[in-house]
């Protein structure tokens, strides 16, 4: 389970660095046209592709409120199609699907925390 703690540990990072490099901009086009933005929020959304696969598929079972693998999903789109990610749909993610994701990762280290 320690494991699980640390790999959802490294998703709340990754969101706080994504809530951080995005926090400044209006609309998807100045994210998009801030190269070094963009491309560190890019990265933060693979980290948390990353640490999902890491997770225990047994723990993703119990926890499937979570939409797992979309996010793998969506991990592996950045990684393998960069070129073809547009700027309005990460934007769209940023806004309406950060948080939520972060405030039920924040859930789970409690319960789980508490647990150990």
């Amino acid at each position: 389970m320690y494991k699980n703690i640390l790999q959802l540990k490294a998703i709340l990072e990754a969101i706080d660095k994504i809530e951080q490099y995005t926090g400044d901009f209006k609309n998807a086009q100045d994210l998009y046209h801030d190269i070094k933005s963009f491309d560190a929020t890019m990265m933060q959304f693979i980290v948390i592709g990353e640490s999902i696969n890491r997770l225990d598929d047994e723990f993703k079972n119990k926890n499937s409120s979570i939409p797992w693998q979309k996010i793998k999903d969506f991990r592996n789109i950045i990684a393998h199609d960069y070129f073809g990610i547009d700027a309005d749909e990460i934007w769209d993610i940023v806004n309406s699907k950060i948080l939520p994701l972060k405030q039920e990762v924040e859930k789970l280290i409690k319960f789980y925390e508490d647990d150990f």
